[in-house]
């Protein structure tokens, strides 16, 4: 239970903000959502701006989930990971990937499991989740990469959004909404 009690699951007021946040979830609220439902328009701001990292950048599902999971075990935030490894298989990630994200250091320096790009993403995303400033080569390797300065520049917001996101999972202790025991390792190794 988060150290905040959640919101009514059937709460519907004020109705305009929970209708567009159980449209972007697929008809639910989750534990976050009835947790940020406190402020509606806090929730209200929330919704829009993460529906747009998660459905309108041009960045890659399969890199945007790669930064979200890194971010997740980098920031313990077992629920963030919950949510996303799941959708990075579903983005053509694989779970050999899902799982090497579990120690995102070592991950950065597989080949084996992740192309450049995706490499040059999760040192992204561990340089600004963990050292907050970006090495100037860690940057031109992920220009490298991608197909243009946009992408990484949705990079870079992709991750400064979910540590965003994570911080407020670990600050209140949001708990995944079921368990699952493939999800719920270890996350010391990051």
């Amino acid at each position: 239970m988060s150290r905040i009690p959640y919101v009514p699951i059937d709460l519907a007021e004020p109705p305009e903000v929970v209708a567009a946040i159980r449209q972007r979830r697929g008809g639910t609220l989750s534990h976050l959502d009835r947790l940020l439902l406190h402020s509606p328009n806090l929730a209200q701001g929330w919704n829009t701006f993460l529906g747009a990292v998660r459905q309108q950048l041009s960045l890659s599902p399969k890199l945007r989930e790669i930064i979200m999971c890194s971010v997740a075990v980098l920031n313990k935030a077992e629920y963030e990971f919950y949510h996303h490894a799941p959708i990075l298989l579903k983005a053509g990630g694989t779970q050999a990937q899902a799982d090497a994200l579990r120690d995102v250091t070592k991950a950065a320096q597989d080949s084996a499991l992740f192309d450049d790009a995706e490499r040059a993403i999760i040192q992204l995303t561990y340089e600004m989740t963990r050292l907050v400033e970006v090495a100037p080569q860690t940057l031109e390797n992920a220009r490298q990469c991608l197909d243009d300065d946009q992408a990484v520049v949705e990079a870079v917001a992709t991750v400064a959004a979910y540590n965003m996101v994570s911080r407020v999972i670990v600050a209140c202790d949001v708990h995944p909404e079921q368990t699952n025991r493939a999800s719920a390792r270890c996350m010391n190794k990051a």
